[in-house]
């Protein structure tokens, strides 16, 4: 673990982070709360201290939840939820109507979409927003790679690349090997979802300067 800690360690330190703070925004039954533990198994692979939880309430189906992931180079001291995220994920983007997903971003941070609309639609519901705002069609990815609408792989390719915690082929090894753990009795699905994250890993976007 020590020659990962060193190695995760310095991609943080690269971006001019001790630690990464992420939210998820999504609706139960979407895989947010997945994604945010697979996201955390895969920093401790790269020898980060790592959190990944959800925010506990009624997690019925459709229901707004929302995630929380730390990664951090050092030990992790803080236990609360995350209320000034360097990165925020939001999953189902009909949210956007109802949720301040950019709530206390910090500035010069990354926001992150699952949609498939056109990216003017998407800057016009942020306005004047001092971050960088990616986009990714998540479900369309998924539909085609797994056969089902369900987004956490894809976004968690596209928040891995995004955080810049490990590089492309070390971060593929990662999530095979955590996709084989929560899968090992259906191979079928680690590939389908193997597939999803390398398209995924090219097709994220920035669509603002």
């Amino acid at each position: 673990m020590e020659d990962n800690e060193r190695k995760g360690g310095a991609a943080i330190v690269a971006r001019g982070y001790s630690m990464i703070e992420i939210r998820w925004h999504g609706r139960g039954g979407q895989g947010a709360k997945t994604a945010a533990l697979l996201l955390a198994d895969v920093g401790f692979s790269a020898g980060l201290y790592v959190q990944g939880f959800p925010e506990y309430g009624p997690e019925r189906m459709g229901a707004p939840i929302t995630a929380y992931n730390r990664l951090s180079k050092d030990k992790i001291r803080v236990h609360s939820n995350i209320y000034e995220p360097d990165m925020v994920v939001v999953v189902d983007e009909t949210l956007l109507k109802t949720v301040d997903v950019a709530a206390g971003l910090k500035i010069g941070g990354k926001l992150l979409v699952n949609t498939g609309r056109a990216p003017a639609d998407v800057l016009a519901g942020f306005g004047d927003i001092d971050a960088e705002i990616y986009v990714i069609d998540a479900v369309d990815i998924a539909v085609r790679a797994i056969g089902r609408p369900m987004p956490n792989s894809p976004l968690l390719s596209a928040v891995i690349r995004l955080s810049g915690i490990m590089g492309r082929d070390e971060a593929v090894h990662a999530m095979e090997e955590a996709f084989k753990e929560k899968f090992h009795s259906k191979p079928e699905i680690v590939e389908g979802n193997m597939t999803a994250v390398m398209e995924a890993w090219s097709s994220v976007l920035r669509i603002n300067e």
